[in-house]
């Protein structure tokens, strides 16, 4: 079943049962189908077809899950878009996806009026507010939705993220892609209709979604969402909604663990804590596994091109395979290649690659850049690895010079490009550096041209006008100059060490 047909099937089987929870909002799985029913039947009959882009940019709630399988239902595709982006990223990716319509959160106005040229150009817009005009379609038990079938292969989700270039990519997932990835999380994560899962990484994240959400759906369970990571109300709802499994970032478990409540804490319903986006010190897992013997650790690891899914590291190695991603999820392959794609022995360190059915479709109106990625149905990550005796998989690097802050990506060049906008700006260069919350965070190197001067605070002030917040340099250092090899490129490691 695709996770459209799923939900169908699961609204009468259990159509009691609670499938998300959002601030003491409970929703059954009926009251969510009918729901997304309506809104799908809301755009019908605005005429929209198959395929067009309903670009969704909500602060997490239950009213994600809804507009998502709204479009599952309807076979349209969903764009969401990440919420900490400036109006100036919001708007390309709006205008290079040439999303028909948009639902928002009203919270998020002040960016969306200063880009009220592309306002102007979405028809049907909904918002999450105080008149809510969301829910007032979803309660409309006029509308009526015609069922149609939907073909596996078409694009059902498009996430957006950075690429080497500086420009976001489109990521387009198939519905047979989403349908893939839930299936083999589901069997990864032992997931079942018991299970309830709580959110607080944010839902256009495809980790939240696509590792988390839709898989516990598709295994009948729930989902408790929260608007964000909050530690006092993280642990509160852990323990009043008898969580089951949890997903963080190692920093968010970093904050966890220093608090003392979290020992206070009845989590006798707790039996798998996960996490990814970056490695999990020693320390850290050791003190997770003391302080919830019973409770398993399990790490994932992939990329939006996966939908994402590659590696997971279960329980059993924990604490044995300290810094390793683990072996491939169900039904897919993974290897380390060299630079003609031969598979590389174990202890060799090359190009990680992927292969499986939920590989993307390709990058949106980006042929070459598909091309470059997807090569003779292997998907090239970008990071380099390694293989150990075991079979099981170790990040060695990031090919792509790509910062991990705290879950958030942040590619080097998105941020040198801003910098290279400044006139007293000679050379700039952008690494990242150890940060014990956000595991790293980006470090700004610039060379000024003779006879100019600039102030760090000038630095951040035009950045921040350019730039989402996590990818802000935190600090800036003037040098005389880069270091660099023969051919000229910057030897970034030297900046590291």
């Amino acid at each position: 079943m695709l996770v459209s047909e799923r939900l169908a099937y699961l609204a009468k089987e259990q159509p009691t049962k609670i499938i998300t929870s959002f601030k003491g909002r409970e929703t059954s799985y009926e009251e969510l189908f009918e729901q997304a029913k309506r809104l799908a039947g809301y755009y019908q009959s605005k005429g929209y077809k198959q395929e067009d882009i309903i670009a969704v940019y909500l602060i997490n709630s239950d009213y994600f899950l809804t507009c998502y399988y709204a479009c599952q239902l309807g076979g349209f595709t969903i764009l969401p878009i990440n919420t900490k982006l400036t109006a100036a990223e919001v708007n390309y990716i709006f205008t290079h996806s040439e999303a028909k319509t948009l639902i928002y959160d009203a919270r998020l106005q002040s960016i969306l009026d200063d880009i009220p040229e592309t306002m102007n150009s979405f028809k049907d817009i909904l918002y999450v507010g105080e008149e809510d005009t969301l829910q007032t379609v979803l309660n409309d038990e006029s509308l009526c939705f015609k069922e149609v079938k939907v073909d596996e292969n078409i694009t059902t989700v498009i996430f957006y993220t950075s690429g080497t270039t500086g420009k976001s990519k489109g990521v387009m997932l198939s519905a047979a892609n989403v349908r893939a990835t839930a299936k083999l999380y589901g069997e990864a994560l032992e997931l079942n209709s018991d299970d309830r899962m709580q959110i607080v990484a944010p839902l256009f994240h495809c980790a939240a979604s696509h590792v988390f959400s839709i898989p516990v759906i598709y295994a009948g369970g729930t989902v408790v969402i929260e608007e964000g990571f909050s530690p006092e109300q993280t642990m509160q709802t852990l323990e009043q909604e008898k969580i089951t499994v949890f997903f963080g970032v190692p920093a968010m478990y970093s904050i966890l663990l220093n608090s003392s409540k979290m020992e206070t804490l009845d989590l006798s319903n707790l039996r798998l804590f996960t996490y990814g986006a970056s490695p999990m010190p020693f320390e850290l897992i050791r003190k997770i596994k003391a302080m919830f013997p019973e409770v398993k650790v399990q790490n994932i690891y992939g990329q939006t091109e996966n939908s994402p899914a590659a590696t997971t590291l279960k329980d059993h190695y924990a604490l044995d395979k300290v810094g390793s991603v683990g072996e491939p999820v169900p039904g897919t392959q993974v290897q380390v290649v060299d630079e003609q794609g031969k598979p590389l022995l174990p202890g060799q360190v090359g190009e990680i690659v992927i292969k499986g059915p939920q590989l993307m479709k390709g990058y949106l109106k980006n042929d070459e850049a598909t091309k470059q990625a997807i090569r003779n149905g292997w998907l090239y990550s970008g990071d380099l690895g390694r293989m150990d005796e075991d079979g099981l998989l170790y990040i060695v690097d990031r090919k792509k010079d790509m910062i991990n802050r705290g879950g958030e990506n942040v590619f080097p060049v998105e941020v040198e490009e801003v910098l290279y906008e400044i006139p007293q700006v000679l050379e700039a260069a952008v690494i990242g550096i150890p940060h014990e919350i956000y595991g790293e965070v980006p470090k700004a190197y610039l060379v000024l041209k003779e006879g100019k001067e600039l102030k760090e605070e000038d630095v951040m002030t035009i950045c921040s006008k350019k730039l989402a917040k996590y990818k802000l340099p935190v600090e800036v250092e003037f040098i005389d100059s880069l270091p660099r090899n023969a051919s000229g490129k910057v030897l970034k490691t030297i900046l590291r060490n």
